[in-house]
């Protein structure tokens, strides 16, 4: 058995693994692109967006999650003349299109023609899977995906081989008791794991003290009649922002403050809160007690979506008019 990585080894960006499953035959996990400092200067990834490596054997790529840094290379995977399926959970396959096609118009063309004929692609190409389901890539592989708790789709790989044991690919795991996700499972048993440690340094505190934190900032903020600016990721922790923004607006502590609204200046992140209420099916138990008792964590009454630059221009002013916020 052979394992190369072609990303993801002197830094934590551009994740890109390629199993050897038996000779001349291999199958991708995630193909990512380089981001921040690894791109930087002279750096060994500088400007590194080409497949630099034989794609010959491989039948399959498995994509674990779809943030950029573990799909960005896809576009270029494809302009390299690779045709193979392209494995994940069904919500990455609904969620993977809108990175993809984000990614396309931010770092290679606007040009609407070349952006579809990528999506069209790519979309042919996907094979959703549902979750703790065995399927058979090839003769010698199977694989099957597990929740991994990262972001909505997010799932750590097992492939079992014919003659070379059962290998884990970890994606990015997740912490238990995140919003909107059920909590990932370690697999039984493996003869290898492969298991990225992007933040493997570090003690994260728990979801209660971060919600208290975000408590204690909002009540200071509103005390001042200020704003509150908060940089996300558009992906995964917006999403998780807003659901924790709506429990706290539900909360008796800020009945108080009619005025207060809540706004994703992001179209990005409209594109995926949109998706993610589309995946209510994939949300855990927490949050579907409560869609139950009729409340809408990523589509409050407070909530506030900027669409575009010209309604961002507007909104800012709006703001800089009023002279307070409460946002």
């Amino acid at each position: 058995m052979t394992i190369i990585h072609h990303g993801a080894v002197n830094g934590v960006t551009g994740s890109c693994h390629e199993l050897v499953y038996k000779p001349n035959a291999s199958v991708l996990i995630d193909c990512g692109l380089f981001q921040g400092a690894e791109t930087s200067g002279s750096g060994a990834n500088a400007n590194k967006l080409t497949i630099d490596f034989p794609i010959d054997a491989v039948k399959a790529l498995i994509v674990t999650h779809v943030h950029i840094d573990h799909v960005g290379r896809i576009p270029y995977l494809l302009a390299a003349g690779f045709t193979g399926p392209i494995y994940c959970s069904k919500p990455s396959a609904v969620l993977l299109p809108l990175v993809i096609e984000d990614a396309v118009k931010v770092g290679v063309t606007r040009n609407h023609r070349m952006i579809n004929a990528v999506l069209d692609r790519l979309r042919d190409q996907l094979v959703p899977l549902d979750y703790k389901q065995w399927h058979e890539v090839d003769e010698g592989l199977s694989i099957r995906l597990q929740r991994a708790g990262h972001i909505l789709g997010s799932a750590y790989v097992e492939c079992k081989t014919l003659s070379l044991g059962r290998v884990v690919f970890s994606g990015n795991l997740g912490a238990p008791n995140t919003p909107l996700l059920p909590s990932p499972k370690p697999p039984y048993s493996c003869d290898v794991l492969v298991i990225e440690s992007t933040y493997g340094n570090r003690n994260h505190e728990g979801r209660a003290q971060r919600v208290a934190q975000l408590k204690q900032v909002l009540h200071k903020c509103f005390a001042n009649g200020g704003t509150v600016l908060i940089p996300a990721f558009s992906l995964g922790r917006t999403q998780e922002l807003l659901y924790e923004l709506e429990a706290v607006l539900r909360s008796r502590q800020f009945a108080g403050l009619k005025t207060l609204r809540v706004v994703v200046d992001s179209p990005l992140a409209a594109k995926f809160n949109e998706a993610y209420r589309q995946l209510k099916p994939f949300w855990d138990a927490e949050a579907h007690k409560r869609l139950h008792s009729g409340r809408h964590p990523l589509s409050f009454e407070e909530l506030i979506t900027v669409d575009d630059h010209e309604s961002h221009l507007a909104y800012v002013n709006t703001i800089s008019r009023a002279g307070r916020g409460n946002e």
